[in-house]
């Protein structure tokens, strides 16, 4: 019985160290998945960088959008300011005339009464 029990322990001693050993073939596997999962890291690294540099190029571009933005709002005040101002002097020259006019009527009225 003592007998039976050491060599079914060996036996099993036996599967056990060497189901635990890793084959050639396993480590192979292990080191091709290694450069596989290595492989898509840089490959996504990449995609990062390539990502960022195109969201730094839309920045600069939305940057120099806005800056054109805001001179074109400087130039429509401007236009706007200078419309303002010819408007004002157009109703001060018709102001004027009317003055004139009036006057000329005046003084056509006083003519006639002589």
């Amino acid at each position: 019985m003592k007998k039976r029990l050491l060599v079914i322990s060996m036996m099993l001693a036996l599967v056990i160290a060497l189901g635990g050993c890793a084959t050639r073939g396993d480590i192979e596997d292990a080191q091709a998945r290694e450069q596989a999962i290595s492989a898509k890291a840089d490959q996504a690294a990449q995609d990062a960088q390539a990502a960022k540099a195109a969201a730094d190029e839309a920045m600069l571009k939305a940057n120099e959008a806005m800056t054109r933005a805001d001179e074109a709002e400087k130039r429509a005040e401007e236009r706007e300011r200078i419309a303002e101002e010819k408007e004002r002097i157009a109703e001060e020259k018709a102001r004027i005339a009317d003055e004139k006019a009036e006057q000329a009527d005046k003084m056509f009225q006083k003519s006639m009464k002589k």
